[in-house]
C-alpha cells in the first residue's frame, strides 16, 4: 500500500533532514512524494540542504554559496552523515516516488540554479518524476522558460487570489500554502483548476484527521508514521 503524502525533507522526526537516510526511510514507508531543498555550492554543484548557512545542521560554519563541494563534503551532519548532492539523492529516489524539489532561490542568490537543477534531472531522466517548487516565483518563471515539460509548484506562506492567475500563467500543477490559511473556497478553486494543494507542514494528529477527509489535499508532514496511522484508519 502506498501512502499518499509528501515526506518533508525525508523523515526528519527520526533522521537528520535532507539526508540519504532520511530519504531512504520515506521510501521504505511507501510515501508517494518526497520534498527536498536544493542550493548551489561555490563551484556550482547542486546540493541538498535547507538553510543558506551550515551551522544548524553541521559541525561547520559559513554559507553554502561560499563553500566548494569538497568543503561541503568534509562537514558532518549531526555527527553521522554528509550533505548529499542532488545527483546522489536522485540516484536513491529514482523510480521510487515523486520528488518535490524546492529551489532555495532568493533573488540572485544562486545564479543558474534553475538550469543546473534541470540539467541534473535530464541527466538522470527524472523530469517526469519530479517537480520544482519555490517561494521565489521569479525562479519558477525562469524554470518554465527553460523547460515547458517540468512540473511546477508555487509555495506561499498565506493565501492570495493572485496565486491562481500566476499558476495558470506558469502552468503549475501544485500549490503549497500554510495549513492555517486553507479554506473550503481555496480547495474548491484548486479542484476546479486541476491544481493539487499541498498544505504544510501538518504534524498534529488532530489536523491530520481533518486533512484525511479531503482526498484532494496532499499533506506535507514531518511525522510520517503518525500520518500512516491516520491514513490507514481512514
Amino acid at each position: 500500500m502506498t501512502i499518499r503524502g509528501v515526506a518533508h525533507r525525508g523523515y526528519p522526526a527520526k533522521f537528520p533532514e535532507n539526508t540519504l537516510s532520511s530519504f531512504r526511510a520515506a521510501c521504505e514507508l511507501a510515501f508517494t512524494h518526497l520534498e527536498l531543498d536544493v542550493q548551489l555550492t561555490k563551484d556550482g554543484v547542486p546540493v541538498v540542504f535547507h538553510d543558506t548557512s551550515v551551522e544548524r545542521m553541521t559541525d561547520g560554519t559559513g554559507r553554502i554559496k561560499d563553500l566548494t563541494l569538497k568543503e561541503i563534503k568534509e562537514l558532518s551532519v549531526k555527527g553521522i552523515e554528509r550533505i548529499p548532492t542532488l545527483e546522489e539523492a536522485l540516484d536513491l529516489l529514482k523510480d521510487r516516488l515523486i520528488v518535490d524539489i524546492e529551489l532555495k532561490q532568493a533573488g540572485d542568490l544562486y545564479p543558474g540554479l534553475e538550469k543546473t537543477v534541470l540539467d541534473t534531472l535530464k541527466k538522470k531522466d527524472m523530469i517526469e518524476q519530479s517537480f520544482l517548487a519555490s517561494f521565489d516565483h521569479y525562479s519558477l518563471a525562469k524554470a518554465r522558460e527553460l523547460n515547458d515539460k517540468i512540473g511546477l509548484g508555487i509555495i506561499n506562506h498565506g493565501s492570495s487570489p493572485a496565486l491562481f492567475p500566476l499558476a495558470k500563467e506558469l502552468n503549475c500543477e501544485y500549490m503549497s500554502i500554510r495549513y492555517e490559511f486553507i479554506t473550503d473556497e481555496i480547495i474548491a478553486k484548486c479542484e476546479a483548476e486541476n491544481i493539487i494543494m499541498i498544505p504544510y507542514t501538518i504534524d498534529d494528529e488532530k489536523d491530520m484527521q481533518l486533512v484525511v477527509k479531503n482526498p484532494s489535499l496532499l499533506i506535507c508532514t514531518n511525522e510520517l508514521e503518525r500520518w500512516i496511522k491516520v491514513y490507514k484508519q481512514q
